[in-house]
């Protein structure tokens, strides 16, 4: 499907109609996400890709969006928050790869290539890098006839227990997957002259 045609259909999907996926579209999708860009390339999402009825009924329980059981799959995206101590390696990989070169760029300032920020700004940071790469999933499942619909409104501490994820992992979304069993409208939005506030 045409890149303008996909953004234009895509829709939140809440309902699924009954079925798996194959194991190649699940990996179709994920690559989707890893071929994301982040900033400094430091590629910090992190999928837990929950298939089996049993995990689906129990992620269920942990969200209002009940519907997420009849999806073929469940993405939790996360963020790893330990991605950031890497970020002057990955720096460097994009110096030698020659990302830079011939760019107006200042590198000689510390502040460029390592940020001071606490927890809550690191976590913010790297969890809108990981949804970069989720949307890329949701873009990537709509050229394969799939849909989806981002969740994030969800326990996110009984999601990391449930899961038995490292403290290190931060849930973003949860993202259910599947052949879609409605065809909504398209939602109303704003003109462009809203968006943009101005051109100088």
């Amino acid at each position: 499907m045409e890149l303008s045609d996909v953004i234009a259909t895509r829709r939140s999907i809440r309902k699924f109609t009954p079925g798996d996926i194959s194991a190649d579209t699940v990996r179709l999708l994920l690559d989707a996400a890893r071929l994301a860009p982040s900033g400094s390339n430091l590629q910090p999402s992190r999928f837990i890709v929950v298939q089996s009825s049993a995990a689906k009924e129990a992620l269920g329980r942990f969200t209002p969006y009940k519907f997420i059981v009849q999806a073929a799959v469940i993405f939790v995206c996360c963020a790893d928050l330990t991605a950031i101590t890497s970020r002057e390696t990955r720096i460097g990989e994009l110096l030698q790869e020659g990302a830079f070169d011939g760019v107006d760029i200042d590198m000689s300032d510390p502040s460029a290539t390592s940020p001071i920020m606490d927890a809550q700004a690191v976590k913010a940071y790297l969890s809108m890098n990981a949804a970069i790469a989720i949307e890329h999933i949701v873009l990537k499942a709509v050229d394969l006839g799939l849909g989806s619909c981002w969740l994030g409104r969800f326990d996110r501490d009984k999601v990391k227990e449930f899961l038995e994820l490292d403290e290190s992992i931060h849930p973003v979304v949860l993202l259910p997957v599947g052949y879609p069993d409605q065809s909504p409208k398209a939602r109303p939005r704003f003109p462009l002259d809203k968006l943009v506030l101005k051109t100088i």
